[in-house]
């Protein structure tokens, strides 16, 4: 799993008939102290992410192993919205009330 702060939308009119429905995001992915470290991902969002927030993204084979990914081609899956975290006791991230 990978820290990303979603950054887009990407939006696909012709697309293969098994992931019609879905929605993509660009995440762009961030370090243990949230600073972007320029590696971005299309993911499938799964949890109904929105843009600037901080989410968990799966990638590879546990990307489909949602209910909203299983067996359609998707390689990275958003599968959380980050509330916080911190790096031996030391809070490095925590969700503001108005995010």
């Amino acid at each position: 799993m990978n820290l990303g702060r979603i950054v887009g939308t990407v939006v696909a009119t012709r697309k293969e008939p098994s992931i019609e429905g879905l929605k993509f995001q660009l995440v762009r992915y961030l370090d243990e102290n949230g600073k972007e470290t320029g590696a971005e991902v299309v993911a499938v969002d799964a949890v109904g992410a929105g843009p600037g927030e901080v989410v968990l993204v799966a990638t590879g084979s546990s990307a489909r192993q949602t209910a909203l990914t299983q067996n359609r081609p998707c390689d990275a899956v958003i599968m959380a919205i980050v509330d916080s975290w911190d790096v031996g006791g030391e809070i490095r991230y925590r969700k503001s009330e108005d995010s």
